[in-house]
């Protein structure tokens, strides 16, 4: 019986913030198959008007490998690449549709609609902005776009108000 670790499946790797592309082309120069799928939005930035290619999943790139302990560690000294996203058994595979699904989807050119729910008590970092940095705590949805974050200090809360796509939840290790 062949060990199910050793087939070629999708996996999802965590990069480091705003690496993706990084990542995935680090891993195409060590002959390794990866997926980062991207989205064409307009610039958020006032200055400019243009379209730009982001990130579907920000933080997030879809790798086709085996889990060889050779290629495992090739993976893992990639530069910008944080860690196989997976249980306490290992990492978990993707399924081959979704991928299929994913790569349709994107070459598509239709709007698509992305986002996590953030919930209450989300400790959250700001990426871009003036307030880049700051780590608070998520409170609520203002509207469609903003949201309401505390900032706790000297045993007090502020509250400030950011654009929900300057903020990252903090994964529980760093949270």
């Amino acid at each position: 019986m062949e060990d199910r670790r050793l087939l070629k499946q999708w996996y999802v790797l965590h990069t480091r913030s705003r690496h993706e592309s990084v990542v995935s082309e680090g891993l195409s120069k060590k002959s390794l198959e990866v997926f980062l799928p991207k989205i064409k939005v307009r610039s958020t930035r006032r200055d400019r008007k243009a379209m730009i290619h982001i990130p579907l999943f920000p933080g997030y790139v879809f790798l086709k490998t085996d889990l060889h302990p050779h290629t495992h560690l090739e993976i893992v000294k990639t530069a910008g690449v944080v860690r196989l996203i997976g249980t306490q058994q290992g990492p978990v595979p993707v399924a081959e549709d979704t991928i299929a699904s994913l790569k349709i989807m994107v070459n598509s050119e239709m709007p698509i609609a992305t986002g996590h729910q953030l919930q209450p008590g989300d400790r959250v970092v700001v990426v871009n902005g003036p307030l880049a940095g700051v780590i608070g705590t998520f409170v609520r949805y203002r509207n469609q776009s903003r949201v309401v974050v505390n900032i706790e200090a000297l045993g007090q809360f502020a509250g400030v108000e950011v654009q929900d796509q300057d903020i990252e939840v903090l994964p529980p290790i760093l949270a």
